[in-house]
Order: structure tokens, then sequence, then C-alpha cells
């Protein structure tokens, strides 16, 4: 049996109940069979089995009292899967899809796209089963604080940095931030990124995945000789990321029609590209009383309830919402409907059989860690300017988000090409991430 199925065949039978994690090791050392056939000496030292085995798994009760006094018990996990190349790195989620599965699947991705970056860190996620959504301010301040007090023991400026993800944002940051200042007793900015400016925040960090991807994007526009001029984008979500990807399209020349949510999609024909529309989609994300319907009224547009957006007509498509969104008849639509590049902003948010479709007919795909790694990059300039107590401008961090971007994408066309696979971007994008990470790994020794 060859190492990489073997290790496969242990890791379904340790974690059989957890389907998402396997899919993401699954794809991951699939495509990685390249580099461990060039070096057999990666069995003998175990290397695949410590890659793919969290360094540290860490879950918790967090109880909270809801505005009503009634006490709630979530549960909360932090994933600290690798330190080969620097401090645990990854977002928070706050989801009620979230289970130790999906955690150990983002923090395994989060190793390759941290390594990416070129960037000192290493990867790690974390997150709760709790819903913001709904929620009053008090009430998410409150679970917040529980979550915090249990997870401060286990992070810091040089050991774990965590940010946002879905359902954390700069209101849940500032309240982790300061259950942790109150219970440390110390101001330690860096302990976490996604800050609001005043307490060391970056500029454009919450637009930086957004933003990330469309760089990511021009890159393989431009390998085709093509351009965003003229595209129309079809993208889904409403948070951060589209947020992002609407601003820098349009500053490219493409128009995003479509934002979407778990209650369907809007389709705007005119574009998601005017400073009143992206501050609207703000207000949808941070107002419980405002809704992505109330966008389709406000200017005109349509909204179809309980529906995805992949059956518009477009040119590109940038999944911007979270796993799995992209299943194969959704890539049959976008195939069908004119759309030859998908940038994904999300994380893991295409499945292989809607990669399969979709590449197999001359589509290009811009894998998510890859495409998406803007965010923890600016999260990582984040943390050199609170080590500096600097501030760069807007423009220096866009330009040096851009540089990395580039970089991202250049890295990933040269592993595919040195193992003789082509113009693969996701194998490429894996090859390039792990590459690092081992050679890191057998430096320091078996740990």
């Amino acid at each position: 049996m060859k190492y990489v199925d073997k290790v496969l065949t242990e890791l379904k039978e340790k974690n059989a109940d957890q389907p998402e994690f396997i899919e993401a090791a699954t794809n991951i050392l699939k495509s990685l069979e390249p580099v461990i056939e060039a070096h057999p000496e990666y069995e003998n030292m175990a290397i695949l089995e410590r890659f793919t085995e969290p360094e540290r798994v860490i879950m918790f009760k967090v109880p909270w009292v809801n505005d009503e006094g009634k006490t709630i018990v979530n549960r909360g996990y932090r994933v600290q899967f690798s330190s080969a190349i620097g401090p645990y790195k990854g977002g928070l989620r706050f989801h009620p899809s979230v289970n130790l599965g999906i955690i150990k699947f983002l923090g395994l991705e989060q190793i390759l796209k941290n390594s990416l970056t070129t960037l000192p860190i290493g990867g790690g996620k974390g997150g709760s089963d709790f819903d913001p959504q709904g929620k009053s301010d008090a009430e998410v301040m409150r679970f917040c604080q529980s979550f915090m007090t249990e997870l401060y023991r286990h992070i810091g400026p040089s050991v774990d940095v965590p940010a946002g993800d879905i359902g954390v944002g700069g209101r849940e940051i500032g309240y982790l931030f300061g259950q942790y200042k109150r219970i440390k007793d110390a101001y330690e900015n860096g302990v976490l990124t996604g800050k609001a400016l005043p307490f060391g925040g970056s500029l454009i960090r919450p637009e930086a995945t957004g933003f990330g991807a469309v760089y990511y994007g021009n890159e393989v526009l431009k390998h085709f000789n093509d351009s965003y001029e003229g595209k129309t984008i079809a993208c889904s979500g409403y948070g951060n990321v589209a947020w992002g990807v609407a601003q820098k399209a349009t500053e490219f020349g493409a128009k995003v029609v479509t934002i979407s949510g778990r209650d369907g999609y809007v389709y705007d024909a005119e574009g998601v590209n005017t400073q009143e529309k992206w501050d609207f989609l703000v207000e949808i994300r941070t107002k419980n009383d405002v809704k992505l319907k109330d966008y389709a009224e406000k200017f005109g547009a349509e909204f179809h309830p309980g529906e995805k957006p992949w059956g518009v007509k477009c040119d590109m498509a940038f999944p911007c919402a979270t796993q799995n969104e992209i299943e194969e008849e959704d890539a049959k639509k976008l195939v069908e409907n004119g759309c030859k590049y998908i940038i994904e902003g999300a994380n893991m948010p295409t499945t292989p059989e809607a990669i399969a479709y979709f590449t197999g007919h001359e589509g290009t795909l811009g894998p998510a860690k890859a495409a998406n790694a803007g965010g923890v990059a600016v999260s990582a300039l984040e943390m050199s300017q609170n080590s500096m107590r600097y501030s760069w401008t807007k423009e220096e961090v866009d330009a040096k988000l851009h540089t990395i971007m580039v970089d991202i994408y250049n890295n990933s066309v040269a592993a595919a090409q040195k193992y003789g696979l082509g113009y693969d971007l996701i194998k490429g994008a894996n090859i390039a991430g792990f590459e690092k990470v081992v050679d890191a790994m057998i430096a320091q020794g078996n740990y």
C-alpha cells in the first residue's frame, strides 16, 4: 500500500465522525503524491502522520446568560495544528454548524494557506457553535467574555494569535480582546488580529480577503491573456469577503451582480458597485433588523429566496460564503452560463465533484488556500505593526497585500511545474505550502 493511502486509511479509522476533516485531508494528501514519491524517506520519518495530527486540541464549555436571564451552554474549540514555521494563526468561527471536524479541516487548510503567504505563521483554527445572528450586543459580549475566560490560557502573541472568521467581526474581536486584557492585566495587542484601528488594528483588514482574491484572480486572468474589464461576477455571501471582492473588482472594471445569505440571493443587474451599496452590506451584517431582502428593495434588485446564485449568467464566480456551497449541479449551471473561472474566497467552498466537473470543462479554479490567503496575510502584517508600535498607510498595506498574492500565485505555478503537473493551481498551492512546512519540521527534529 502506498504511504499516502496508508495514512488516509488510518485517518479515516481515527476520525470516522469527522467527514469534513477526512475530505480535506484526502484532497490535500492525494495532491501531494508526487512530492511523497520523490521523498521516500518521509515515510520512515512519519511526515504525513505528524502533518495531519494536530499538536493540540482544546474543547471547552462556554456558559453565558441571555437577555431573559437564562443560562445557555455552547461548546468552544481551538485546534493548534502546526507551529513549525511560526505561532499558531487562524480565525475563530461562531456558527451553529461548528464542530470538531469542521475546525480540524479548517486548521489543516490553514497550515498550507499560512505557509503560502511566505510570512512566519503556523496553522490553527477555533470557534464555537454559538450563533451571533439575532443576538443583542449585550448577549454577544457576555458570550465572548465567557469564551475568552477559557481561551486566554492557550493563546498569546508568540503562542497563538486568533482572528475573525464567519460570525466573528470587529464587534466580537473587541469584546474578546477586552476580556483578555482584563484577565491578563496586560495590553498585549498582538494576541488577536482584526482589531479596530484605535487599539492596534490594521487598515484594510476587513477587506483584505476579498481584495486578495481579486488580486489572485487577476494573475489567473493574465495567464490566459485576459482581464477583469467588462467581466460579470457571481459572488456569494455578503460579509467582509464579498464586500471586499465587490469593491476591488469594481476598481478593476468588473461588475459583481450577486450577493447571498442563508435566506437566498440578490441579483443586482447594475452591479454592487457604489459606496452606498457597499455601506449597506455593512449594515446587513451588523444590524439585526436589516436583511438581505432589504438590499433588493432599497436598490431595485431581485431577491431569490432559498436559492444559490450559481444559475446566473457570469464570466467568473467568487464563492465567498462557506464550505461546500458549489456542488456538481451548481458547477454544471456555471459552465452552461459561460463561467470560465472560479476564484474561491471562502474555505473549501467547491466540492470535489464540482471541481472535477468544472475543470473537466475547461474551467480554471483558484483554490481557497491560495486565493483567500489575503486575510491572514494582512493579519500577519497587523502582528508586525503591533510589534513595531507603528501603522502603515492604507496604500502601503494594500501594496504589500498585492505583492503577497502575486507571490502566492507564482509559487503555486512553479511548484506544479516542478513536479510536471502543468498549470494545476490546486496541487501547486498544496505542494508549495507543504514543502516549506516539511523543511521546517525536519530541521526542528522529531516533534
